[in-house]
């Protein structure tokens, strides 16, 4: 399909060059560059017109955040104070030297 679209001058220069190096055409490697910026925005979550929003179970405020956990893990009360105890220890430790 054929489109036309109002591009920064530097950015068609070097997309053109990269073309030039890859003795490839424009369109091909425009597409590919359009594949890849897609393919890197998966599991991005679409951002709501403002970031806070309110937990449907507990009604407490929330930041959406742009990108999923890579490792979600529960965030639970226990998880909380163990990592800020490691923090400590950790504050404390360095304190000490």
């Amino acid at each position: 399909m054929k489109t036309a679209l109002d591009l920064p001058d530097e950015l068609v220069r070097d997309v053109k060059i990269l073309a030039a190096q890859e003795g490839r055409k424009l369109k091909d490697v425009v597409a590919d560059l359009l594949r890849r910026g897609l393919d890197s925005t998966a599991g991005i979550v679409p951002m709501a017109s403002s970031p806070f929003v309110t937990d449907p179970i507990t009604g407490l405020p929330m930041i959406a955040c742009r990108h999923a956990a890579k490792h979600p893990e529960q965030l639970t009360p226990d998880k909380i104070a163990s990592i800020l105890l490691d923090q400590e220890v950790a504050w404390n430790h360095e304190a000490s030297r």
